[in-house]
């Protein structure tokens, strides 16, 4: 099983949108997936279930309106009994009662399985500040109980599933939750956007999760107890995925490209670290993905992927032809997502 985290210290590049469609073609392909939302907006969630599972996996007290038999739209899963949050899992650490509990992932479908998120995470953040630095000394099982959470959780629901690959999204920001979040993946895939706000989130983001990756291998990993599975901290950077944005009248062609041409040097000294650049510094740019907007709101509403959309969905005339280069797109970037992992378990399971 790898792990795999998208994260972007800039939002607002369709972070989410790339996780929720990458989890869906590398099921297409044949690999068993767990998606787990680790953001506190909890939109990866939102995406892959209906309002009324939200409701019920996050205990929204029921309105006389909701007792009323609502048509249903599309074909998803029914929450069933015993299936929990992010949040949830982590509650009794939260109350100082307890370890996390473990739940089953929600099945989206046959190989696609999802560990949803919650508003009520972001009450996590507290905690996992005050654990970090109990860690260090390697004693205090109760805080490195707190910051290994995510990664025992995504460990137990992995198995659980026998999950391939798990797609960890997380929000835009360098706190403690996207650290233990981090701390839990092997390799991290950057969505970007060819602009300003992109490349000053790639010179923070690249020294902090150098400085996470030290501190947790060299300080606290070696001085933790075998009893408590921890993860390795590895957070090695897979690539980018540029984000192509809507052209606007007002941001000429030549502004996009004049950002899009600094991000091979600035991904390569901040992210990886590096003096200067190398020559083949653009070799980290995965793909770069078309803007799809016009498919966004009929995927929404048929509750799809944008590659599934069909004609009664509303994709009609020429939008057949996006949804159909949307699918080759993703198809794509899921293969060269996998031959950059250089796993030869994923390769053998995976359909060409």
């Amino acid at each position: 099983m790898i792990s795999l985290a998208l994260f972007n210290n800039k939002g607002g590049v369709g972070k989410t949108t790339l996780t929720y469609h990458l989890a869906h073609m590398l099921q297409r392909l044949g690999l068993r997936v767990l998606a787990v939302d680790l953001d506190p907006q909890s939109n990866l969630t939102s995406a892959f279930l209906s309002e009324d599972d939200l409701a019920t996996l996050w205990d929204e007290p029921q309105s006389p309106a909701w007792q009323v038999e609502q048509p249903a739209i599309g074909v998803f899963p029914q929450i069933p009994d015993g299936v929990g949050t992010i949040a949830q899992s982590v509650q009794p650490i939260m109350d100082g009662l307890g370890d996390i509990h473990h739940f089953p992932p929600v099945e989206i479908a046959s190989g696609l399985f999802l560990i949803p998120g919650d508003l009520d995470l972001s009450a996590f953040e507290d905690k996992l500040s005050d654990a970090w630095p109990r860690s260090f000394p390697g004693k205090d099982l109760a805080a490195i109980r707190t910051t290994t959470a995510f990664y025992r959780t995504i460990l137990v629901a992995s198995h659980h599933v026998d999950a391939d690959i798990v797609l960890i999204d997380v929000g835009p920001n360098l706190g403690a939750i996207n650290r233990a979040a981090l701390l839990a993946s092997d390799v991290v895939l950057m969505p970007l956007a060819a602009d300003l706000f992109s490349l000053r989130g790639l010179r923070n983001l690249g020294p902090t999760l150098r400085e996470w990756r030290t501190t947790w291998q060299e300080t606290i990993l070696p001085k933790l107890p075998e009893s408590i599975p921890a993860p390795g901290g590895h957070m090695s950077p897979l690539g980018y995925v540029i984000m192509q944005p809507t052209m606007r009248l007002d941001r000429p062609v030549k502004a996009y490209r004049r950002w899009l041409e600094r991000i091979p040097s600035v991904f390569e000294t901040a992210v990886l670290g590096r003096a200067e650049p190398e020559e083949s510094s653009q070799a980290y740019e995965i793909a770069t993905l078309k803007n799809y907007q016009s498919l966004m709101p009929l995927a929404h509403d048929a509750r799809k992927p944008m590659f599934d959309l069909r004609t009664a969905d509303g994709a009609i005339g020429s939008m057949q032809s996006y949804v159909q280069r949307c699918y080759q797109d993703f198809r794509n970037l899921a293969h060269k997502i996998v031959a950059r992992l250089d796993d030869e378990h994923l390769k053998g399971k995976i359909r060409h």
